[in-house]
């Protein structure tokens, strides 16, 4: 049975993955970096529980602290947690080992950095893909502390466009893992751009799974239920959805599956990374991928730092300093007209002149 969630029950842990600062900043300029202030800085990371070689999250990130490392002339360093009870001790081991910065990956390693950003006030930190809150979940400012956010419907929005011009029956469907902020403003902005590939073109591609206005819509209940996200997939395809932008972790996987039962011509619109390269074995599925550029993000951030201009304003990633954006159609792109291309680039040319005006509650904002 296909569940549907109201965002306004979301539960508490969820407003921390989309929670932002006021004064929140955009992409940091690193500066001049001096050789003197390069040679003693140390650049370190902690990983989640699924490690540097995820191609994903961590592998991405720590891939922008090392170029950034390679950049400032310095060896970086790096702890890699097997389980969640080890993110406090890999912190403070490398707070120990003397690092300047350390990088800690994703919303479940925020209380973490929180507790060692307090206890460690002369070393900064840098959150990615999430912000440091009180016990209580309301926000909290640290001197200290920087968040590294996405405003993923921006993206999002070139994504939904490119759907709505791929469809070949006119609808195209999305659902989630869980109904928190940093999930549903992927579906804000792929039911924007439906809907502005409506607009122009005047036609009326229908979006299944996601209600903007209601904020309601498809969600599994977490993000490691192939099962049920299977479930999902099939209801999308009883409905003649054929693009499908799962917005769950790894639970694309399990949408490809449906399609394989199915032998369906339809496509896979990834998030976070780009499909294509993590998980190649579908390769002939992905129209595109919605993507955090966590590797510009993270490099952009020890740049900085290593310069020492590191602040705690929130870095955003958007279109303009590349922080987000779509991966390339890949295997698709034969498939597609070359015009409808061209929309998508010109409609990242309005988003980011701001001809376009991307507008999702659970963006960060400035």
């Amino acid at each position: 049975m296909q569940r549907s969630t109201t965002v306004t029950s979301l539960i508490a842990m969820g407003a921390l993955a989309a929670l932002v600062l006021s004064g929140c900043g955009a992409a940091p300029d690193p500066g001049e970096t001096s050789g003197e202030a390069a040679s003693t800085f140390i650049p370190c990371a902690v990983s989640d529980l699924t490690g540097f070689d995820d191609n994903d999250f961590n592998e991405l990130t720590y891939d922008g602290l090392k170029e950034a490392a390679s950049t400032l002339g310095v060896e970086p360093k790096a702890a890699e947690s097997a389980s969640e009870d080890q993110y406090a001790g890999n912190i403070d081991a490398l707070v120990a080992e003397g690092c300047n910065l350390v990088v800690t990956v994703g919303f479940a390693l925020a209380t973490a950095t929180r507790d060692a950003a307090k206890l460690n006030t002369d070393v900064d930190f840098a959150l990615i893909d999430s912000a440091v809150t009180n016990d209580d979940f309301s926000p909290l400012v640290l001197d200290n502390v920087k968040p590294v956010l996405f405003d993923t419907a921006q993206a999002a929005v070139l994504a939904g466009y490119l759907a709505a011009g791929a469809s070949k029956t006119g609808v195209v469907g999305t659902y989630g893992g869980m109904p928190f902020p940093s999930v549903t403003v992927f579906m804000d902005g792929f039911a924007d751009g439906v809907a502005h590939y409506n607009e122009v073109h005047g036609t009326s591609v229908q979006v299944v799974g996601w209600d903007k206005a209601a904020q309601n819509g498809l969600f599994v209940g977490s993000f490691d239920d192939q099962n049920q996200a299977k479930t999902i997939t099939s209801g999308l395809l009883d409905q003649n959805v054929d693009v499908i932008m799962p917005v769950a972790g790894t639970l694309f996987k399990a949408s490809i599956e449906a399609m394989k039962d199915r032998d369906s011509q339809g496509a896979i619109i990834g998030v976070n990374s780009d499909a294509f390269v993590s998980a190649p074995e579908y390769k002939e599925y992905y129209l595109t991928s919605v993507l955090k550029n966590l590797t510009t993000a993270t490099r952009e951030v020890t740049l900085a730092a290593g310069a020492g201009t590191f602040d705690n304003s929130a870095y955003i990633g958007t279109l303009e300093n590349d922080g987000v954006g779509i991966a390339p159609a890949h295997e698709w792109e034969s498939k597609l007209d070359p015009a409808l291309l061209a929309e998508v680039d010109q409609l990242k040319a309005d988003i980011i002149s701001g001809a376009f005006v991307v507008d999702s509650p659970s963006s960060p904002k400035n």
